[in-house]
Parts: structure tokens; sequence; C-alpha cells
């Protein structure tokens, strides 16, 4: 934004969102390499797929669908700072709440009950649980919460939210911000 690269992208016939969404893929492109280095080092250690490939192919796009709407996230964030290294932290300050109070590390039958009932509806407790269920590994979750029952659904559900959500208002600041 500061060093003009975005005003000769503004010089050209494209839609004002194409920068971003350009940005975001290249992320979501990232993201999906290391998710498979990720797999193929966690398939040597040990970790095994227990319901087949198809579910497990199902698991890989929930949690690159939700990497992708902590993209936008992140873009709308690094619009709304005024320099980079602001923007490099202001993008890790909001992640930790939403992964540490959810059930990726921690059960959340052993949360106390208000906190309990925060972790069940985190989108990021939706996804690790969709995500448990897809691979067939243990550590389903007993909580009664729409999330955890329908885990999948609600994945898949929060991430497109978030993505119709931040998208928007990311490129509705890229736009004031370049007018």
């Amino acid at each position: 934004m500061h060093k003009g690269l975005i005003d000769r992208f503004r010089s050209l016939p494209m839609a004002r969102g194409a920068v971003l969404t350009g940005r975001t893929i290249a992320d979501l492109v990232q993201t999906a390499l290391t998710l498979l280095v990720l797999a193929i080092v966690a398939l040597l250690v040990g970790w095994r797929i227990h319901e087949g490939i198809w579910k497990a192919l199902g698991a890989f796009g929930l949690l690159l669908l939700l990497g992708y709407a902590f993209t936008w996230v992140g873009a709308l964030i690094g619009l709304s700072v005024r320099t980079p290294e602001a923007a490099t932290s202001g993008g890790l300050i909001w992640l930790f709440p939403v992964t540490f109070i959810s059930n990726a590390f921690v059960d959340s039958s052993n949360m106390t009950p208000w906190l309990r009932h925060v972790a069940d509806w985190n989108p990021f407790s939706a996804t690790v649980q969709a995500c448990r269920q897809l691979f067939g590994n243990p550590g389903v979750s007993d909580s009664p919460a729409w999330p955890m029952q329908h885990a999948v659904w609600a994945s898949v559900i929060y991430s497109i939210l978030i993505i119709v959500l931040f998208r928007t208002l990311a490129v509705r600041k890229y736009r004031s911000a370049t007018a």
C-alpha cells in the first residue's frame, strides 16, 4: 500500500477486489503446500487415516477452507494498520484466543461451563471436530452443541460466513484506501 504498486493496479481496468482475491489465493496455495508437507511428515511418524481417502480429502478441504477464511481476516487487518510490522503482529493477536479457546488442545468437557459454551461454538472447534470425525481419529466430542453434533456442516457454514463477511469488509477498506 505504501510503495505505489497499488496505484499502478488502480490504473488498470480490473475489479477493485481482484488484488486482494489474488493475494488470498496465493496464501491458499502456500497453505496447501504447508498442509501437504505436514501430512507427509505425519504419515512418516505414524499418523494414519482410518475412514478412507475421500473422507480424508474432505477433511483437508475443510482445513483449506478455514485457512482461506482466515486469510481474509488477515487481509482486513493488514489494510487496517499503518505498518507492515503492525500487520504481522495484528495478524497473530486474534488467532491465539480463537485457537486456544477451542477443542484443539483440550477437550471442551474439561472446561468451565461458560468457556465450554464458547469453545463449542468456536469456528476453529467445529473444523477440528469435523477433521477428527473425517480422519476417524478418537476424541469425538460428547457436547450437545449443534456445531459439535454437525461439525462438518458447521465448519463449512462458519468458513463461508467468515469469507463473505471479511472479504466484503476488506474490499471496502481497500477501495477507501485507494480511492
